[in-house]
């Protein structure tokens, strides 16, 4: 990330909050999550989201600032494209836990929705963290150590 793009943190000390000052309002997380599904121009990005012209732009920007974007020649030589650099590739867990998330929580029964598939077009699920001795995680059986 650049220095001049770096952002005033809202907890200095938190990972958890620093990644979300980087990525963490819906405009950046969708522009990511589309990228992540192969758009690549601004107006990609604008059709599927249909986010303001103005908004999209300061988003691009911000991404591209917090290193987790890069503008890139097209094919065709004539706009920039854009696409993730490898710290927002790193993103696609994030991007996967949401889902799973928004899949069981943010639906009502019977409620359709898309669907994430791998190569062979099996619907793909979020793994589940578990601890060095196989153990779930959850919020229940770990901490923050300050």
């Amino acid at each position: 990330m650049r220095e001049s793009a770096r952002p005033q943190w809202t907890d200095p000390n938190c990972p958890v909050a620093r990644a979300t000052d980087l990525f963490g309002d819906r405009w950046s997380m969708l522009i990511i999550r589309d990228a992540m599904d192969g758009a690549r121009t601004f107006t990609d990005f604008q059709q599927r989201t249909g986010i303001a012209r103005n908004v999209l732009t300061d988003r691009l920007r911000r991404l591209i600032g917090y290193g987790l974007m890069a503008q890139v020649d097209a094919p065709a030589g004539k706009r920039k494209h854009y696409e993730l650099t490898a710290a927002g590739e790193d993103l696609f867990p994030v991007v996967l836990a949401l889902r799973h998330w928004g899949e069981e929580h943010a639906f009502g029964d019977g409620e359709g929705h898309s669907t994430l598939v791998d190569a062979t077009g099996a619907s793909v699920t979020a793994p589940e963290p578990l601890g060095t001795d196989g153990t779930p995680l959850t919020s229940r059986n770990t901490r923050v150590v300050r």
